[in-house]
């Protein structure tokens, strides 16, 4: 069984480089373009099942991407986006130049961050996303072909960090994920291998255009 772990279009705050978290932010119409050309170019690639974030933006990249075709979409609460507490809505680089928080860690030494009293750590975004691939994904290793996931730019980190056995240390192993980049990996036998880390389907409409 393949996976195609995709995170959600751009939106405003990704413009601003804002830290969105669990805050409820829209596409923007470019975000939209690309959920839509993504979903353009994997129209012939069989899809059995698409499990997305409760929040808006993934949801409706799962949607585009979706398009006419027949492909159920399950929301899951534990695909939800890394609860940041008091530093959402705030710009990653004020929050890096600022020494009182942990943050400047979050990037660069993640086993070093620390999150607020209203926050939620790595350590916990890493186990409800592996529950997630236990409960849901990999029981069904022999009933479906290819499976999607739409989620965010941390919980595809903690995702891949179940799939690859990563350390915290380690989470952000490959870098941040492109606004819907679509990661590729392999299921079978009980074991994970990567396929491709980088697949920005959409480029490939666009090439085609030109």
């Amino acid at each position: 069984m393949e996976l195609y772990i995709v995170r959600h279009g751009e939106t405003e705050w990704n413009k601003e480089h804002r830290l969105q978290g669990q805050t409820n932010i829209h596409l923007t119409e470019y975000g939209k373009s690309l959920a839509r050309k993504t979903g353009e170019a994997l129209k012939e690639v069989r899809i059995d099942k698409i499990y997305s974030s409760p929040l808006d933006r993934s949801y409706e990249t799962a949607l585009l991407i979706r398009g006419d075709r027949n492909i159920p979409i399950e929301k899951d609460d534990r695909l939800i986006e890394l609860n940041f507490g008091k530093f959402e809505g705030k710009t990653v680089p004020e929050l890096q130049n600022d020494d009182s928080t942990s943050f400047r860690y979050f990037f660069s030494e993640p086993d070093k961050y620390v999150a607020d009293e209203t926050g939620e750590t790595l350590l916990h975004l890493c186990q409800r996303a592996g529950e997630f691939l236990k409960e849901k994904i990999e029981p069904m290793e022999q009933q479906w072909e290819r499976v999607m996931i739409v989620g965010h730019g941390a919980l595809n980190k903690a995702l891949m960090s179940h799939i690859k056995q990563l350390e915290i240390r380690d989470f952000w192993s490959g870098g941040l994920q492109k606004n819907c980049n679509v990661m590729m990996v392999e299921w079978k036998n009980g074991i994970y291998r990567v396929i491709k880390e980088e697949n920005l389907f959409y480029e490939q409409i666009e090439r085609k255009r030109l």
